[in-house]
């Protein structure tokens, strides 16, 4: 279809392989974003409801995985922990992706609603933590550190591209400007990253008392 005003292609992914609107998508094209928002997540032909829970367990289980990364590179563990220790730092693992996300959603949707002067709709939040949720893709990632060794730095390297994912999902779902969707996405990751670096540094301390 074109469109009616300037008679160009309304959405030209329509015709594309998965392979081309996955290479744009890492490339953050505003067009395949919007195309994968609105013309791939329909909520009247599929079970928004499901897909919604599925991408958030598996966001969280990603995330779960990336925190055991960063406690494996900074922990100085003998080759064979106690029982004790790995009780402890499953627990720690757990809390930190339950307190960090918890926070993440909250800071997200309450800057949504403050800055982008969006409405209090509930299916208006949920578009958005789709958004946020799809965009987060490159997280995946990180399943590549399962079977080659890389440096820590990648995980923050990858964290980089999820932000600026999630800021052009955001400007792309709520039309606002994209200074203002950074500054949501950004104060969003950075108390999930001051939730994770204070968790790190007080519950060590708690195990030595």
């Amino acid at each position: 279809m074109k469109c009616q005003n300037c008679r160009a292609v309304a959405d030209e992914y329509i015709e594309c392989e998965i392979m081309i609107l996955l290479i744009d998508l890492i490339l953050h094209k505003a067009k395949a974003y919007r195309h994968l928002f609105y013309n791939t997540f329909d909520p009247e032909a599929m079970n928004f409801e499901g897909l919604m829970w599925k991408l958030t367990f598996g966001f969280l289980v990603l995330d779960a995985y990336r925190i055991s990364l960063l406690l494996a590179n900074s922990e100085d563990s003998g080759s064979n922990p106690s029982l004790d220790l790995l009780i402890w730092d499953c627990g720690k693992i757990l809390l930190d992706a339950f307190v960090g996300n918890i926070l993440f959603i909250s800071i997200l949707l309450l800057g949504t609603r403050s800055l982008l002067n969006m409405s209090s709709e509930v299916s208006t939040y949920k578009n958005i933590w789709l958004a946020i949720l799809a965009s987060s893709y490159l997280k995946l990632f990180l399943i590549a550190m399962m079977v080659w060794e890389f440096p820590p730095s990648v995980i923050f390297i990858i964290d980089i591209f999820v932000l600026s994912s999630n800021t052009l999902a955001l400007n792309v779902m709520s039309e606002s400007a994209m200074g203002k969707c950074f500054g949501v996405c950004l104060c969003a990751h950075l108390v999930k990253f001051l939730v994770s670096l204070a968790l790190n540094i007080h519950l060590p301390n708690l195990v030595t008392l």
